[in-house]
């Protein structure tokens, strides 16, 4: 079985809403890309929102000289869309999941493979938690308080977490990676 992952930068105050300009994902210091390269390479399937995926398309291909590998991983990595709108979605590797998408996740969870991540996608997240889908979260918590903004728990679903690893980055960036209980 797959560990389903979600993965977040968020805001000290609990927000991964972007309303302010606190985070640039092409600003890492080396020693957070190298573990963003570590966990990129343990992920088979990236688990993304139609907003996010077409924030992510519109940026990251047109990148032609990224240090940060991103844009190289996101070309390479499959993307699967959770999407009721979307019907092509123009990148490579690219898939639409339809309105049978929990149903699809939790079918690609029993496969063998690597990690299936979401990342941004905040209704999407929502739905996974609510759907108790997620095994691990990936929370880089950045040094700035927003004062705003949605949270990673939606209202009502609370769960039990187990601090698995937490480092703290040059940056002041903090992550910390929660196992599900």
């Amino acid at each position: 079985m797959r560990t389903l992952a979600i993965t977040q930068n968020m805001t000290v105050d609990g927000s991964i809403e972007l309303l302010d300009d606190w985070f640039d994902p092409t600003d890492q210091d080396e020693e957070m890309a190298a573990e963003i390269r570590r966990q990129s390479e343990a992920e088979d399937v990236l688990l993304l929102g139609r907003r996010t995926f077409l924030e992510l398309r519109s940026f990251w291909p047109e990148q032609t000289s990224d240090a940060t590998g991103i844009a190289a991983h996101l070309d390479r990595v499959a993307k699967h869309v959770v999407s009721a709108t979307l019907t092509d979605p123009a990148w490579t590797n690219s898939t639409v999941l339809g309105a049978d998408w929990l149903d699809r996740v939790r079918r690609l969870r029993l496969q063998d493979g690597g990690d299936i991540v979401a990342t941004g996608s905040i209704s999407l997240c929502h739905a996974l938690v609510g759907a108790r889908l997620v095994d691990e979260y990936r929370l880089f918590v950045h040094p700035v308080a927003q004062g705003r903004g949605r949270r990673l728990f939606p209202d009502g679903h609370g769960s039990g977490l187990a601090l698995r690893e937490s480092r703290r980055f040059p940056n002041g960036v903090v992550l910390l990676t929660y196992a599900v209980r």
